[in-house]
């Protein structure tokens, strides 16, 4: 089952945000919304999207002002969609942090093309492997799929979510707290076993013998790493 990527829409014109939700949920994203920028500040807390479509003129802030914001404490890549047209506009809101800058009105096609472009690099810039093999697991990053001997395997967003940051560094051990950190931001201090409980999950789904595993190993007191030997695919299937 694909885990799909999340955007954050946050524009104050409820049409806007309509037509951008309407292309991207045909394209299988998953969507959240704000209207403001209080809203836009509890979402990217809440729900840590991928992507997000940031338009400037916002009612309670200016949009300019939580570029830099977003950037500092957050990891979403951040595109700018607004209908300021000034050069210097696009320039202050890059020099602050964007990724890009698409000018309103836009051509919905070429949204959805500059979402792929973001999370490809987003990808590669941190150090991440496109596709992911391991024995007959493989995993691609853009797609958000797994397979197993060319099966589709379903996993939930967290299963997910723990095996792609394995995959990000094939061979490296991701200590306990690392991953917590990630999956679990809120009780990751004091809640390892939800941990431990989900890699057995993820074992029994994508191992040929649980109890022996060869995909997922277990570095004890430390933390997991994904088998050594998965190797880089480059971008195979874009």
């Amino acid at each position: 089952m694909k885990v799909r990527h999340k955007v954050l829409i946050v524009d104050d014109e409820l049409h806007i945000r309509r037509l951008i939700r309407a292309a991207l949920e045909r394209a299988d994203y998953a969507i959240v919304e704000a209207g403001n920028a209080r809203a836009a500040i509890e979402q990217l807390r809440e729900e840590r999207p991928d992507i997000t479509l940031l338009d400037l003129g916002l009612p309670d802030r200016d949009g300019l002002e939580l570029v830099p914001l977003f950037k500092q404490t957050s990891e979403t890549t951040l595109i700018v969609v607004s209908a300021r047209e000034a050069t210097e506009e696009k320039v202050a809101a890059l020099d602050l942090g964007a990724d890009d800058y698409l000018t309103k009105p836009f051509d919905t096609d070429e949204l959805l093309a500059r979402v792929r472009v973001a999370l490809r690099n987003r990808l590669m810039r941190d150090g991440g492997n496109l596709v992911v093999t391991v024995g007959d697991v493989r995993l691609d990053m853009v797609a958000r799929t797994v397979t197993k001997g060319g099966s589709e395997v379903h996993l939930t967003p967290k299963e997910y979510a723990v095996l792609a940051q394995l995959a990000r560094f094939p061979g490296r051990v991701i200590t306990h707290k690392q991953i917590m950190a990630e999956v679990w931001p809120r009780e990751h201090e004091h809640h390892v076993e939800y941990l431990r409980v989900l890699i057995r999950t993820l074992r029994q789904k994508l191992e040929a013998d649980p109890q022996q595993p060869q995909i997922i190993s277990n570095e004890l007191g430390i933390g997991y790493r994904l088998r050594p030997g998965a190797e880089k695919m480059g971008d195979e299937g874009e």
